[in-house]
C-alpha cells in the first residue's frame, strides 16, 4: 500500500513543506541523504512574504531573535519602503540552520517521519503513484508512495531521475561569502561598488560579520571542495586593501549567477520545490523565501488529494501558477544583479532607476519584486481588486462572538477560510457545504489609521496560502470558487 507523501530532502523547504502537510494530517516521510544537518546558512534574511507565511503557521517565535529590515533596494537602487502603502520589509536575523533544527524537531512531534541516510538513487513511476528506490547503511530498500516532492536542492536527484529539464543559463560571474569573527569590518549592508568589483558585508552579532564578495574577472567555481579562505581573503584585500588572513571564519563558501527552472514543476507524481526547481543568484533573500512560496502553494493541494475532495485540476494549479512567479522572479534576480554587479557603464541605468524609484507607482513595483507581495495568481474570476493576491494578514476582524483576531491567525491551521462582513445569509448558508474544508468567520473589519491596499472587501474567501480565490463585491459566484478551489461541497443546502 502506497504512504502518502515522500520528501526527498530535509532541508529547510523540505521540512517546511513537511509541517504544511501534517497540519492537515497527512501522512509524511521525509527522506534526506546526509546523516546530519550541516549547520551551514546561506540564508539568513527573508523577504516579507515569506515572513507572513512563516507568521501565518505560528513559526516566527519558534525561530527565536530576529529583526526587521530597515530599508530595501532593486539591484543596489534603495527604495524607501516608509513611503509605500504596503509593509515590504523582509527580516534578518534567523539562520538557514535554525529553521532546519527548529522544523526537524517540529515535525517530527507533528507525527511526520524523517529518515537520515537515505539516498535516493531511482525512481519508477506508474498510475498509482512512485517507487524510490534509496541507498542505506543497510542496504537498497523500495518505498512506494502516492506522491513525491524534490526538495533536494539545485543538483536535484529527483528532477534528474524524473527526467525533467532544467533550463537556463549558466554562470558567468564568481562570487565568495564568508562568516568571519574578530575582524574591525565597516559594514556596508546595502553593498558597495569599489574598483574591481562589488563587496558587501553587515554584522552577524557582536564581534562577527558576513562578507560577499563579487570580483571582476572572477571565474565561478563549481567545486568548491578546493576553495580556501585564503583565496577569500586575498581578494578582499585587493577589493579593500584590509588584510583578514588572520581572521576567525566560521564558515565560507561560493556561489555563481547560475540561473535556471525547472521546465515542468509536476510531471504524474513527481513535484519539486525550492532550489529543486530554480535556482538563481541570492538577492535580496529571494532564494529560500520563493521556496517558501512554493511550499504554501503545494502543500494544502497535496492535501486536497491525499483526502479525496482536490478538484481534478487542483494539483495541476501549482505548475500553472509557480512557474510563471518562478521565471518573473528569475527575471527579476537578473535584472538586479546587473544593476548591482557590473561597473560605470551601468551608471546612466542606475540613474534612470533612482528615478523610479522616487515614484510611488515604481517604487511599489520595484518593491514588490523583492518582497514577494506582487505576487499574483489567476484565481479565475475577474471584477475585485484582491483576486489572485494575498490579503494582508495584519487586517484585523472583529467578530461576531465579541473576539478580534487577525487574518493571519486565522490562517494558521492551513485550511481554507471564508470571511463574511456583510452579514450575506446566502454567504452562510452556501459555507455549510465545505465547513469540513473552510472555516467560516462573520464579523466587521477593524478600521485601520491608514488605509492599506484596497479597501476591505464586503466578504472574501481564503485559500490556505493566504491568497483570494473569491471577493465581494464583483469578484465572481462564491460558489463557483469553492468548487474550483476546494471541491464537491459534502452537502449543499438549498
Amino acid at each position: 500500500m502506497a504512504e502518502d507523501v515522500a520528501i526527498v530532502g530535509a532541508g529547510p523547504v523540505g521540512l517546511l513543506l513537511a509541517n504544511e502537510l501534517r497540519l492537515q494530517g497527512v501522512d509524511v516521510v521525509v527522506y534526506e541523504k546526509l546523516l546530519a544537518a550541516t549547520g551551514e546558512s546561506r540564508a539568513i534574511g527573508y523577504t516579507r512574504r515569506a515572513a507572513e507565511v512563516f507568521q501565518m503557521r505560528g513559526l516566527m517565535e519558534r525561530f527565536g531573535t530576529y529583526s526587521w529590515g530597515k530599508g530595501g533596494h532593486f539591484g543596489g537602487v534603495r527604495i524607501d519602503y516608509g513611503k509605500l502603502e504596503d509593509n515590504h520589509y523582509g527580516i534578518r536575523g534567523v539562520r538557514q540552520s535554525t529553521i532546519e533544527a527548529v522544523m526537524g524537531s517540529l515535525v517530527t512531534e507533528r507525527g511526520a517521519v524523517l529518515r537520515r541516510g537515505h539516498e535516493l538513487v531511482e525512481l519508477r513511476q506508474d498510475d498509482d503513484g512512485a517507487v524510490l528506490v534509496l541507498e542505506t547503511a543497510g542496504g537498497r530498500v523500495e518505498r512506494r508512495h502516492r506522491f513525491v516532492v524534490g526538495c533536494d536542492g539545485g543538483r536535484s536527484t529527483v528532477r534528474k531521475l524524473a527526467g525533467i529539464d532544467f533550463v537556463g543559463r549558466g554562470a558567468t560571474r564568481g562570487m565568495y561569502l564568508a562568516d568571519v569573527v574578530g575582524c574591525d569590518i565597516r559594514s556596508r549592508s546595502l553593498g558597495e561598488r569599489v574598483p574591481g568589483g562589488m563587496i558587501l558585508a553587515f554584522v552577524l552579532e557582536e564581534g562577527a560579520h558576513r562578507i560577499i564578495i563579487h570580483e571582476h574577472g572572477l571565474e565561478p567555481k563549481e567545486d568548491l571542495s578546493t576553495l580556501t579562505f585564503a583565496e577569500i581573503a586575498d581578494s578582499w584585500q585587493r577589493m579593500t586593501g584590509q588584510d583578514i588572513h588572520g581572521a576567525d571564519h566560521r564558515w565560507f563558501s561560493a556561489f555563481t549567477d547560475t540561473t535556471r527552472m525547472a521546465a515542468e514543476f509536476r510531471r504524474g507524481a513527481v513535484f519539486l520545490a525550492g532550489d529543486s526547481s530554480h535556482v538563481h543568484i541570492p538577492a535580496g533573500g529571494q532564494g529560500l523565501s520563493v521556496g517558501v512560496q512554493d511550499v504554501a502553494n503545494l502543500g494544502w493541494k497535496l492535501a486536497a488529494a491525499v483526502h479525496g475532495w482536490a478538484p481534478e485540476s487542483l494539483l495541476d494549479t501549482y505548475h500553472t501558477e509557480r512557474f510563471p512567479v518562478v521565471r518573473k522572479m528569475l527575471r527579476g534576480t537578473l535584472a538586479g544583479s546587473l544593476l548591482y554587479l557590473t561597473g560605470d557603464e551601468m551608471e546612466p541605468l542606475r540613474v534612470v532607476f533612482r528615478e523610479l524609484a522616487e515614484l510611488p507607482d515604481g517604487a511599489d513595483h520595484l518593491a514588490g519584486i523583492v518582497s514577494g507581495l506582487n505576487v499574483h495568481y489567476d484565481v479565475g474570476a475577474t471584477g475585485h481588486p484582491l483576486l489572485g493576491y494575498r490579503l494582508n494578514p495584519d487586517r484585523e476582524i472583529e467578530q461576531d462572538d465579541g473576539g478580534r483576531t487577525t487574518v493571519c491567525a486565522l490562517l494558521g491551521p492551513a485550511r481554507g477560510v471564508l470571511i463574511d462582513a456583510s452579514d450575506s445569509a446566502e454567504v452562510r448558508k452556501l459555507a455549510a457545504g465545505w465547513s469540513d474544508r473552510v472555516d467560516l468567520v462573520t464579523g466587521s473589519w477593524v478600521p485601520t489609521d491608514a488605509q492599506i491596499g484596497p479597501p476591505a472587501p464586503d466578504a472574501v474567501l481564503l485559500r490556505p496560502d493566504g491568497h483570494v480565490a473569491w471577493a465581494a463585491p464583483g469578484g465572481g459566484d462564491l460558489e463557483d470558487a469553492l468548487g474550483r478551489w476546494f471541491g464537491t461541497a459534502k452537502v449543499l443546502q438549498r
